[in-house]
């Protein structure tokens, strides 16, 4: 072999090893078709995907200013206020509760946690890195308060702050509200509720429960991809913000900031996610087309559906039926089934999701949502179809 013949040998090896491309090592994007029936994300809805490809605008055009005007004034109607103020957090869910926390949760202050899942967990886990001194009632994950038990805490602890998870994602427990916030007002203290798992899908009903401050997020009820975190704020919530005279310790999340930019000045505070806010003014205009209360209906009648079918499992349900999410069940994992080897056979078969426990449930449950456009007698029967037979199996 002559050396020019050589040559070319390794120079061909050496090509061979070269990075390729990015088109050449990277497939087009080709995600497997799921069926979320998870606790979150959920299924988006196809005019959702659609609000996404519109061409975006800057932030501080008058176009998208708008946008946001017309998302503000639809979550009125899905919190159920009309003397709140509404804005979106450009973050996901955990922004909304870091925001709920750092704006008014003050360091030394006190705040009293209703503790009895994973997120009240992080709603303290945030407020002690804010400086508070946090007091805790604390429940098994799954169990909810009884109105005599929310008054008699808060008015033993007298906090500045209350807060308390609506929703719990970790138990699918529905904790009702009105009790504590009229202690909590009695008490010249603020309430947070954390609404993530509700909005869209249960009623928050903000204005008749007495809430001050809730924060949500977009890919569960709202059936939207996750991204934002819509709040609302009572009106002596907005006081005691403008009162304050301490500035937030989070600057991102500073709501004086965001609320101006978002509804008064519309100067620039950060460059928010245009495309998911045209996504967010279209899954709520779908809610708006249906109708808040008609959603809340349908998603009821689903989870008896649901509730139903799982019974003539004989399985049983983690929490009592008066304190069930209607969005989001927690079955209980019958003896001898390994719950893991279960959703497996799920996602391997026909493509669906749910979701285990984890914390003191795990292994113990699953966590079975049925929300937005999968609540549908006929989704439940598909659904409930494969979870016998991946329970068999």
């Amino acid at each position: 072999m002559s050396t020019l013949e050589q040559t070319k040998i390794e120079q061909t090896k050496i090509e061979q090893t070269k990075p390729q491309p990015a088109a050449l090592q990277f497939p087009a994007l080709a995600p497997p078709r799921r069926y979320l029936f998870g606790p979150g994300p959920t299924m988006v809805h196809p005019r959702v995907y659609e609000a996404l490809s519109k061409p975006i605008v800057g932030h501080l055009d008058p176009y998208f200013i708008q946008v946001m005007t017309d998302v503000q004034q639809l979550l009125k109607t899905t919190y159920g206020t009309n003397d709140g103020a509404t804005l979106v957090i450009s973050g996901t869910g955990s922004a909304g509760m870091e925001a709920a926390v750092a704006n008014f949760v003050e360091p030394g202050s006190k705040l009293a946690v209703f503790a009895n899942g994973y997120f009240s967990d992080r709603l303290t886990e945030m407020a002690k890195r804010n400086g508070a001194n946090v007091v805790r009632f604390e429940k098994a994950w799954g169990e909810t308060y009884t109105d005599d038990e929310a008054k008699e805490f808060i008015a033993h602890e007298k906090p500045k702050v209350v807060a308390y998870v609506h929703a719990e994602t970790s138990t699918g427990a529905l904790q009702s509200g009105k009790a504590i916030c009229a202690a909590a007002h009695e008490a010249g203290a603020l309430v947070i509720a954390d609404c993530v798992t509700s909005l869209g899908g249960v009623p928050v009903e903000f204005d008749k429960t007495g809430i001050d401050i809730a924060y949500s997020c977009t890919q569960k009820g709202l059936s939207c991809p996750p991204g934002l975190s819509p709040m609302a704020m009572s009106q002596r919530a907005m006081e005691w913000l403008r009162a304050r005279t301490t500035p937030s310790r989070s600057w991102y999340l500073d709501l004086k900031l965001i609320h101006d930019y978002s509804t008064v000045s519309h100067r620039y505070h950060h460059t928010a996610p245009i495309s998911m806010f045209y996504a967010l003014r279209e899954a709520l205009l779908v809610i708006a087309e249906e109708g808040i209360e008609n959603r809340w209906e349908r998603h009821r009648r689903c989870n008896q559906q649901f509730v139903k079918g799982i019974e003539a499992m004989g399985l049983r349900m983690h929490v009592p039926a008066e304190h069930r999410i209607a969005t989001l069940n927690t079955v209980v994992v019958p003896d001898g089934i390994d719950e893991a080897k279960v959703r497996k056979q799920l996602i391997n078969g026909p493509g669906i999701e749910i979701a285990g426990g984890f914390g003191p449930l795990a292994g113990k449950v699953f966590r079975i949502g049925v929300m937005g456009p999968l609540a549908t007698e006929d989704n439940v029967q598909f659904f409930l179809k494969e979870f016998k037979q991946a329970l068999s199996a």
